[in-house]
């Protein structure tokens, strides 16, 4: 299914088709309210990618629950005092001709206990986090959450969701034998912890409407999970066909698993050899330049997503459409330079977070 052309329109199974290959990457900004009410800057930030010809863009991780609030100054979508914000950013992004997506999510045992005022939330207790364990409601209730979550974003004129899976927040947590070690349903075998993302797509297919855009985006490496996992749910999604897209975070797209049995192809060669039918898959991880991006197409990608890049050129797909050699300026970079490509002095000091991103 995949198209080598970074500029050739990509459909779906269900929902508008993206005008490229192209989707911004979730990325965490700390720019809005206390409150998870969308602020002007983070308005601005993300209409400006949509602008600069992102085929979809896609928000921050939004919390589905207070208590899954992961970061300061995090988008919410729990609640309904958050759809003026949400219906305002969904009409700047697709005025622009850019899909527009909301990422569900809830940061589970590393939601910073200082944030949410009270212990954070695990499928098993964690001393690391100092994370307790969810009664068998409270895991129903976090499904709950989450495809109330969907409903809201429809309500406010999202293009779709995509549910996070990724990273060690919640739904990673259950995926992982490692930190779930729950009796019941939700913890075991396999079956038993893919249950809660499951049951989260059943209930966004059954509450939202037929043509709403459901993507998943997981990783398949790093707490406590395991290649074979998530290879064979990823195939199990694919085959069911009840997602749109499946998005890899794959840290570097072009790198070798971790595990020693895995090590005969990269970790992208793994999942482009699936069975996807109708279901689009992607990557993220360090798909820096223009040659990056042809290469992930080539490898058997229906599409990119864009993180750095997208931070440091608003214009990422207008600048590589334009210079097929293209590479985004080098590090560290001025805070001016952010600031002219869309950031918020917030933002602009959280980057400064990442070692050798901001100059001083």
């Amino acid at each position: 299914m995949s198209n080598t052309d970074l500029f050739a329109p990509m459909t779906f199974k269900r929902g508008p088709a993206m005008k490229n290959r192209f989707m911004l990457a979730p990325l965490t900004n700390q720019q809005s309210g206390a409150d998870g009410v969308l602020s002007q800057d983070e308005y601005h930030w993300l209409v400006k990618r949509a602008e600069g010809g992102f085929g979809l863009t896609m928000t921050c991780a939004a919390h589905v629950q207070r208590i899954g609030q992961g970061f300061e100054g995090q988008l919410g979508v729990f609640s309904d005092d958050h759809l003026l914000g949400l219906t305002r950013l969904a009409a700047g992004i697709k005025a622009n001709d850019s899909l527009a997506v909301v990422q569900l999510h809830h940061a589970g045992m590393r939601s910073p206990k200082e944030l949410i005022g009270e212990a954070p939330v695990c499928p098993s207790a964690n001393e690391e986090f100092g994370a307790r364990a969810m009664t068998t409601a409270e895991v129903e209730e976090m499904i709950e959450a989450f495809i109330a979550g969907a409903e809201r974003a429809q309500k406010a004129g999202f293009d779709g969701v995509e549910l996070h899976g990724a990273h060690g927040y919640i739904l990673c947590q259950f995926l992982s034998p490692e930190v779930n070690q729950r009796t019941d349903r939700f913890g075991g075998p396999l079956d038993n912890r893919t249950s809660v993302i499951c049951e989260i797509i059943a209930g966004i297919r059954a509450r939202c409407r037929p043509d709403f855009n459901l993507g998943l985006r997981l990783s398949p490496e790093r707490f406590g999970l395991q290649l074979s996992e998530i290879l064979s749910f990823a195939q199990s999604l694919m085959t069911a066909g009840d997602i749109d897209y499946l998005d890899m975070s794959l840290w570097d797209v072009f790198k070798l698993p971790v595990e020693e049995e895995f090590k005969d192809r990269s970790l992208m060669a793994w999942f482009a050899g699936l069975d996807r039918g109708h279901v689009r898959l992607g990557v993220a991880g360090k798909v820096l330049t223009a040659e990056n991006a042809r290469a992930c197409l080539q490898a058997g990608m229906d599409f990119v997503l864009i993180g750095r890049g997208a931070i440091l050129h608003h214009d990422y797909p207008r600048l590589v459409q334009a210079d097929a050699d293209f590479h985004p300026i080098a590090l560290p970079v001025s805070q001016e330079h952010l600031a002219k490509e869309g950031l918020s002095p917030s933002f602009i000091q959280y980057m400064g977070n990442w070692k050798g991103f901001v100059s001083l």
